[in-house]
């Protein structure tokens, strides 16, 4: 939340920011659509507040929490807490190169920016006799809306003229078409110039998406980004910068309470602060930063996060770890700890793993040895003797069995069939996806790798598109890629098996299995068992699998019901 502000940044630190930005962003500019922007918030207020306090704080943004002591107000002082960020690229390099880069690049976005200046003024004339053909495949209302002058539209037409407006544009052949020998001569001229000055960009460092402090409503200009007409906020703020680089303190832009979480309906202005519910006071909520550049209310917000006396934050974590270890949580809504969330099955133990959590310096390494080291952790899944008192073994008499994640299952593959690629770090990867799938979809930047050792990395390397799961993935319950997700849906659904049977990656596997096993030589039946499930086989299940080839043999025990399942 706030790695650019602490003391001493760090690369890690910078990158982390990316925490912050990477909600489901639309690609259009806020200072332009100013709505987005309070989307945006909105989105990074739901995930703080479910992820990292247990608290669903989002439903306070139009009135106060139907349900918990979260008041409106909270909702938007923490607003304040975040409103003053802006999206930026951040170089990983040392503090000479990185200036001298951003200095080089700003002498050529000003110097491309003056002559883009110049090409619209040409090219405006053309585009408004071409636009208004366009604009007549509409309906009849569209159409009328946008005939409508700006200030006199209502907020239907103007929501239906911005629409349109602004993702109907003239291209540059449709103007060409028409423009004049004179202007098409000045045209091309200026497009060369671009393109010259475009070559002088210096190369670029190593760059961290994240976010710092700034004025988001002078969000530099970026190729084709032209605004629409009758939109942003530029009337508001006639002086400023996009980044702070002085004299004097950074000052972030202004947010209000709104009234029913109207954008255009602005109240009281709002100074950062915290829910009051959870708040003891010993925080404040904008702190001084070395570098002057930045309010430090992110860096006061994730001070009053992690400070000792925090009520929730170690909790939800800790759960959170516990969650992943036994398949549900001390308490089971993880990203849910008010009124209408579980109860904690055991608060003592809650507050003991809460406790041992900050103590060992929020490692979550140290969580994992603590709690793989229990008694808990290590009983029998197959333990069957407090089934009358505790049927659903909330109270963990026996370890719970639980299928694997669909990342998961896809390493296990790999790993037994011999073929993972364990290299660290790097680019992601691209595993064939079928042609339907991608000739059906906006596929993006989904590079065409064949299926080989550079794909059979990590599933943690695979490629993620918000649009385009990966089959894979989804068929064993990857979550809706849109929105944050406390914890995973598990089904047990026939194409799960059809898929294990069928697709020609796990048919690959299996033959690349069937050639370890084929390789370890002897009992073949006792390598397959040992590989995948880590055990001797069974009387029963040897005869159930005599006669099959090896090939076949090893298909069937990836399709096993104990490969998929941790016990």
């Amino acid at each position: 939340m706030a790695g650019d502000e602490i003391e001493s940044p760090t690369y890690n630190s910078l990158t982390a920011t990316g925490f912050l930005r990477s909600y489901a962003k639309v690609g259009y500019r806020e200072k332009d659509n100013p709505e987005f922007r309070f989307e945006y918030l909105d989105d990074m207020i739901a995930t703080v507040g479910r992820g990292v306090m247990g608290l669903t704080v989002q439903c306070a943004r139009c009135h106060d929490h139907k349900f918990d002591p979260i008041s409106q107000k909270d909702y938007y002082r923490m607003q304040a807490s975040l409103f003053g960020y802006v999206e930026v690229d951040h170089p990983l390099a040392p503090p000479a190169e990185a200036k001298a880069w951003r200095e080089g690049n700003a002498r050529v976005d000003a110097a491309i920016a003056a002559l883009r200046d110049r090409l619209r003024e040409i090219e405006a004339p053309y585009a408004a006799r071409i636009l208004p053909g366009k604009y007549k495949r509409f309906p009849a209302n569209v159409q009328e809306a946008i005939a409508i002058p700006e200030k006199k539209r209502t907020p239907g037409q103007v929501l239906l003229a911005n629409q349109v407006i602004r993702t109907t544009r003239a291209t540059p052949a449709e103007i060409d078409r028409i423009c004049s020998p004179e202007d098409l001569t000045t045209r091309r001229q200026i497009q060369r110039e671009m393109a010259s000055l475009e070559k002088q960009r210096p190369s670029a460092p190593a760059l961290a998406m994240g976010v710092t402090d700034g004025d988001y409503r002078f969000t530099p200009d970026g190729a084709g980004d032209e605004p629409a007409p009758g939109k942003g906020i530029k009337a508001e703020a006639i002086a400023g910068s996009f980044l702070h680089e002085g004299p004097g303190r950074y000052i972030a832009p202004p947010s209000f309470l709104l009234v029913r979480g109207d954008m255009h309906a602005k109240a009281e202005p709002m100074k950062p602060g915290f829910p009051r519910v959870v708040d003891w006071g010993g925080v404040s909520p904008e702190l001084e930063t070395a570098s002057g550049k930045t309010a430090g209310r992110r860096l006061a917000l994730a001070k009053w996060l992690t400070a000792p006396e925090h009520p929730l934050t170690a909790r939800v974590m800790a759960n959170r770890i516990w969650h992943h270890h036994f398949g549900r949580g001390v308490v089971a809504s993880l990203d849910n700890f008010g009124k209408m969330g579980d109860r904690p099955s055991n608060p003592a133990l809650l507050d003991y793993l809460a406790a041992e959590f900050q103590a060992k310096g929020w490692s979550i390494k140290a969580m994992h040895r603590l709690i793989m080291t229990s008694e808990a952790y290590q009983r029998e899944s197959a333990d069957e003797s407090g089934s009358s008192v505790d049927p659903a073994n909330r109270l963990l008499w026996r370890f719970p069995m639980r299928r694997l994640e669909a990342e998961i299952v896809r390493d296990q593959v790999l790993a037994v069939s011999g073929a993972l690629n364990r290299t660290s770090g790097g680019p992601a990867v691209f595993p064939p996806l079928p042609e339907e799938l991608l000739a059906s979809s906006n596929k993006g930047i989904w590079k065409r790798q064949p299926d080989g050792p550079e794909t059979w990395r990590r599933s943690v390397y695979v490629y993620r598109k918000r649009g385009l799961p990966f089959p894979m993935f989804e068929t064993f319950d990857l979550p809706d890629q849109n929105i944050a997700c406390g914890a995973r849906n598990v089904s047990t659904v026939p194409t799960q098996a059809l898929f294990l049977m069928n697709d020609p990656f796990l048919v690959r596997q299996s033959v690349l299995f069937a050639n370890r096993i084929n390789e370890a030589g002897g009992d073949a039946v006792a390598t397959a068992f040992r590989l995948a499930l880590a055990r001797e086989p069974r009387a029963e299940e040897r005869a159930a699998v005599a006669g099959l080839t090896v090939e076949a043999l090893a298909q069937v025990v990836l399709n096993l019901n104990e490969f998929l399942y941790l016990r």
